[in-house]
């Protein structure tokens, strides 16, 4: 736990494609046995990235589209639509429905920002993946089943924080997103033993939290 708790994400809308439509088949860039699509929206895109990832860990389903929308979820285009968009495929709808469920339990349960304030005002997130999903795999270009430490947090404290968990663990950078990103966020993935994944967590969730502590020092 860090900092001043927990600030959960909230899964917005949920769909099922039984069988999809040939020309979202081809745009989407699906695999000829792929006919089902499932669809969420959420409040966190980082959450979603990582929800998505542990659904294909727990399913048959592959990530057949994750975005985020910009500006953050407070600037959405409605009321459904939040920051982020996943789209999983499958042979069946089944296959989709179970990797859906996996996302939202994840979702609810495991992944979610933290508050480095007391009023929440400066949030991060401080993941430590245990095991990549073929998503995050494939993103960062390393073989499934590789620990990951998944880190955003506001620009500069992004910035600071990285170089702290950097030198804090055995780690390498595998991706970079500089500020800002369309959420108006930075961070990066850093992967290496689950060990020096979680201290690079552990040393970034402090690092942002000095920084909300006390912004402005030399």
């Amino acid at each position: 736990m860090y900092g001043f708790g927990p600030i959960r994400a909230t899964v917005l809308a949920v769909r099922i494609i039984p069988r999809v439509n040939p020309f979202m088949k081809e745009k989407l860039d699906l695999p000829d046995a792929h006919l089902s699509l499932g669809m969420l929206t959420l409040t966190s895109d980082d959450v979603g990235y990582a929800a998505v990832d542990e659904a294909t860990k727990k399913a048959n389903v592959r990530v057949a589209y994750a975005k985020s929308f910009y500006a953050g979820a407070s600037h959405a285009s409605g009321p459904l639509s939040g920051e982020f968009i996943g789209m999983l495929s499958a042979p069946d709808p089944a296959e989709v429905e179970s990797g859906l469920r996996a996302a939202i339990s994840f979702v609810e349960n495991d992944a979610c920002f933290w508050a480095a304030d007391r009023d929440g005002a400066t949030a991060f997130f401080a993941q430590c993946v245990s095991s990549t999903g073929s998503y995050l795999s494939g993103v960062n270009g390393i073989p499934e089943g590789a620990p990951l430490a998944y880190l955003i947090a506001p620009p500069l404290e992004a910035m600071y924080a990285l170089d702290v968990a950097i030198k804090a663990a055995n780690v390498r950078m595998t991706s970079f997103f500089g500020p800002p990103s369309e959420t108006n966020f930075a961070g990066a993935h850093l992967t290496g033993t689950q060990a020096d994944c979680q201290a690079a967590c552990d040393a970034f969730a402090d690092a942002v939290i000095s920084v909300a502590g006390a912004p402005v020092r030399w």
